[in-house]
């Protein structure tokens, strides 16, 4: 096939790793692409997020196949625009891409769906927010209704670092005010067609900044997959992923099908799991929102353990071809992934700077890169955002995934660069 990726993150340079792994003679061109993903496939100066300009590309070089990697393009509705050029897109419409877009709306179709999930209040005045506040109590969750790039939500503790963040968010916007949900937190990608759901592997993201999930929320600076503790409570990964799909997964992409706007493309269900009860019928997993997309870093550990060929899984889904498909199979090895990050992020990153020493990070075993933020300057590699990359690493445990990830770091050089110490540490422990 002929393939477009659109985007120039991290998560795109993973779904392009996947396709070219294959070997199955696709061409892959992503668009607009970093330097990494350069190094990988032809990458082409193109806004991703201009419906007209990436249809007249698609259309007039012959894709078979388009990939939407971000959410700013699906928002912007560039996926409408090539569905009505004939061209199979993967990545929902406009209308479901709403689901992200805007929280409140996906509230409302979660209700209508009857999926489980926390109250919530929709602010639109800083008197409102501090009303809802006072109501849930600590501690405090808001959240940007619409697009914040991983930045949008803060739970705190602190009632006046709320309702600034309130204040910050209601001038783009109103906000979301929800009742706090305990537990551990997980990832689930699901692939639909606008009537079926087939879903990816589990994984668990760290949203926060510092090692003990200290410091600001980021857009992620770490994950792992599988989930082996989900057996603890589920009896098996696979139970817990059944139960997602009947009582979450499949009743939105009904819902969604039903109110004539069919999602087609990526589902991302961030969950939590909360205490159980013996009357609690869906086992305390709730859902704290649905993302349009692959999410970053997850697919960067979901992905490099798929058997599956990923281009069928994209193109079935895309065609509306994934009823009778059997489930994705994926190996049992674990997968690790540390994200280096620039000095000050994630609130003014300094950018930049020369990234050194990725070639001998390359040469540890099971380990590879993916880049988010990356430029070739006068035959040199610099940083040029907050997330600058992916070290990848898989094994077959979480332990020995874990250490090449870290050996790869210590290989890499770039000034005021930060990470986390501890992705995977409690797991790698076998807790």
């Amino acid at each position: 096939m002929k393939i477009l990726v659109l985007g120039s993150g991290a998560r795109e340079h993973a779904i392009v790793l996947a396709l070219v792994s294959e070997n199955a003679g696709h061409t892959v061109v992503a668009a607009p692409g970093n330097a990494g993903i350069a190094r990988d496939v032809e990458t082409i100066a193109l806004n991703a997020s201009d419906p007209a300009l990436v249809t007249e590309y698609a259309t007039g070089n012959g894709f078979d196949l388009v990939v939407i990697g971000p959410e700013a393009p699906l928002v912007a509705g560039v996926a409408d625009a090539l569905r009505a050029a004939g061209v199979a897109v993967f990545g929902p419409d406009r209308a479901a891409a709403e689901l992200e877009g805007s929280k409140t709306f996906a509230k409302r179709v979660m209700d209508a769906a009857a999926v489980p999930t926390g109250r919530a209040v929709r602010a639109e005045t800083l008197a409102d927010a501090r009303s809802a506040l006072d109501e849930y109590g600590a501690p405090y969750v808001v959240k940007a209704d619409g697009l914040a790039a991983g930045k949008g939500v803060l739970v705190t503790a602190d009632r006046g670092a709320a309702l600034d963040h309130a204040e910050h968010w209601l001038g783009h916007g109103a906000v979301l005010v929800e009742e706090f949900l305990d537990g551990q937190e997980v990832s689930l990608f699901l692939l639909s067609d606008g009537t079926t759901v087939s879903p990816l592997s589990p994984a668990q993201d760290y949203k926060r900044l510092l090692d003990g999930d200290a410091g600001p929320n980021t857009g992620g600076m770490g994950a792992y997959s599988p989930l082996p503790w989900l057996a603890d409570r589920f009896g098996s990964e696979d139970a817990f992923v059944d139960e997602v799909v009947e009582t979450i997964a499949q009743p939105v992409i009904t819902q969604l099908a039903a109110e004539g706007t069919p999602f087609v493309g990526l589902l991302y269900a961030g969950l939590i799991l909360t205490s159980t009860r013996e009357h609690d019928a869906d086992n305390g997993i709730r859902v704290i929102e649905f993302n349009a997309r692959f999410g970053d870093p997850e697919t960067q550990v979901v992905l490099p353990r798929l058997v599956t060929p990923l281009s069928e899984l994209l193109f079935a889904a895309a065609t509306g071809a994934l009823a009778g498909r059997p489930r994705p199979v994926f190996s049992e090895q674990a997968a690790v992934t540390v994200v280096l990050a620039s000095e000050n992020y994630p609130d003014a990153p300094v950018t930049g700077r020369e990234l050194l020493g990725l070639t001998a990070a390359e040469a540890v075993e099971g380990v590879h890169l993916a880049h988010a933020a990356t430029a070739e300057q006068d035959a040199r590699l610099i940083a040029t955002g907050g997330r600058v990359l992916n070290v990848v690493a898989v094994g077959d445990d979480f332990a020995a995934a874990r250490t090449r990830a870290y050996e790869a770091l210590d290989a890499i050089t770039l000034e005021g660069g930060q990470y986390r110490t501890d992705i995977a540490a409690r797991v790698a422990g076998g807790r």
